[in-house]
Formats: C-alpha cells, sequence, structure tokens
C-alpha cells in the first residue's frame, strides 16, 4: 500500500533527509587514500547521534552498522571494516538516518585520490541516470516511467542495470512500498501522485548486471568482478515537480 504523505509529515521528512545530505558532504571530505571504512562508519555515527538523529541502518535486519560502504565491484552492502581506501578506489556510500519517526536515506559514490577514466565515467553515468529519474517523477506520470528513463541513460552508455536491488517508497519506514525497480517498460506501474515519498538509486554495472551476495549474507558484489556506482536520493512529489529532500 502506497502511503500519502500529508504537508506536516513532508515537513517532518526534511529535516532527517538534510542530515543524511549533511553527512554525505561531510564524507566526501573524509574519503582518502588510507582511511578505513570503519573510520568512516564511526565517525558517521557521531555526526548522525550530534544532530538528534538516530542510523537507520544499524540494526536494521541485524546490519551491523551505520553506512554501507561499497567499494569497486562491491554493489551494496558492503560491511565497514579494517579495509583502507586505496588510491584508485570508488567507494559507494549508502546511509539513513531517522528523527521524529521519520526516516531520511540517499547514497553517492566517491572517488578516492585519482581513479581512472572507466569509472569516472560510471561514476558519472549512474548519477545523471538518477536525475533523469527523478525528472519522471511528476503528477500524472507511472512508476516505471523513472524506472525507464534510468534504465535507458545507463545501457545507452554501455552500462547496465542491477535488477535483483530496487528503490523503495519511504517515510515512516525505511523501506514503503511501492518498489521503485532501475528497469522497465514506460507508462507502467502505479500512477504518480503528489504527497508520494520515494528513494530512487541506480545501482550500475560496468560489466554484466548480474551479482551475488557473499557469505556475509549481506556484500552484493557484480558476478563478473568489474566495478559498480550507486546514487540515490529521498524525494517528494509535489504539484510543482519532484523535491529533492537529500540536497542541500
Amino acid at each position: 500500500m502506497i502511503i500519502i504523505k500529508s504537508e506536516n509529515e513532508i515537513e517532518r521528512m526534511r529535516k532527517p533527509n538534510r542530515v543524511v545530505a549533511e553527512l554525505l558532504d561531510y564524507i566526501g571530505e573524509l574519503v582518502r587514500p588510507g582511511v578505513t571504512t570503519k573510520e568512516l562508519d564511526v565517525k558517521a555515527e557521531a555526526f548522525i547521534r550530534e544532530k538528534g538523529g538516530k542510523p537507520a541502518f544499524k540494526g536494521y535486519h541485524g546490519f551491523p552498522a551505520t553506512i554501507c560502504a561499497s567499494i569497486n565491484e562491491v554493489v551494496v552492502h558492503g560491511i565497514p571494516g579494517k579495509r583502507r581506501l586505496k588510491e584508485g578506489d570508488i567507494i559507494g556510500v549508502d546511509l539513513g538516518v531517522v528523527m521524529d519517526g521519520f526516516y531520511g536515506d540517499a547514497a553517492r559514490t566517491f572517488a578516492v585520490g585519482k581513479v581512472d577514466k572507466a569509472s569516472l565515467k560510471l561514476m558519472q553515468v549512474t548519477e545523471e541516470a538518477l536525475y533523469k529519474g527523478i525528472k519522471q517523477a511528476v503528477p500524472g506520470n507511472r512508476l516505471y516511467d523513472i524506472s525507464h528513463a534510468v534504465q535507458q541513460h545507463v545501457e545507452d552508455a554501455g552500462f547496465s542495470v542491477v535488477r535483483d536491488f530496487v528503490g523503495h517508497g519511504i517515510g515512516r519506514q525505511l523501506h514503503e512500498d511501492p518498489q521503485v525497480p532501475n528497469y522497465g517498460l514506460p507508462h507502467q506501474g502505479p500512477k504518480l501522485v503528489e504527497g508520494m515519498a520515494i528513494a530512487i538509486e541506480p545501482m550500475v554495472n560496468e560489466g554484466t548486471w548480474q551479482v551475488k551476495v557473499l557469505e556475509d549474507g549481506w556484500t552484493v558484489v557484480t558476478a563478473d568482478g568489474k566495478r559498480s556506482a550507486h546514487f540515490e536520493n529521498t524525494i517528494v512529489i509535489t504539484g510543482s515537480g519532484p523535491e529533492i529532500l537529500t540536497r542541500l
């Protein structure tokens, strides 16, 4: 069931989503060769708590950390640990915040030092695909207009969209209806209406769209070992178009 948000509920969603945006900016400053993903995680949790929020991911279905830290071939749900970032890596950071009973959620992929042109292109296309999808989030369109816009941009660039993991509704729960795939036929799916809040999150692979989950039960990697990028924003659909809640 898709929950339509009232003006008051949208207002209450702005705060956790703003903290998410501020934190991703902060993490972008911390990402550099030599830093461990655990260090990023500790600083992220401290940042959220200082702002009066709680990490949305920590303990969610047993996830052990505040952020998902996904390096190179890791698509999503990488668990922070002792691994040190190296020059030329790319790292996807996904995180959520809960405040006053409402959730915020977003992800960015960062370059570690200087990265090769292929990785830069992968990141650029993924971020562009996110905004192509957001542009379709207007009243009267259908859900899969978003999905199709993402898929088309990604595949036109020679990359592939992950099919096993999708975007989602968001509000009083981290994951609500509807699911928001990054592929699909246009003019299909539920009609988009004012007050819908969704997290749109293209996960884009250099090679095959196929993925596998590692033995830890969380870490998702590309099936062919090639790189993956991930960008996500939480948006709300308004009469005047999509409002991005996780953008400063």
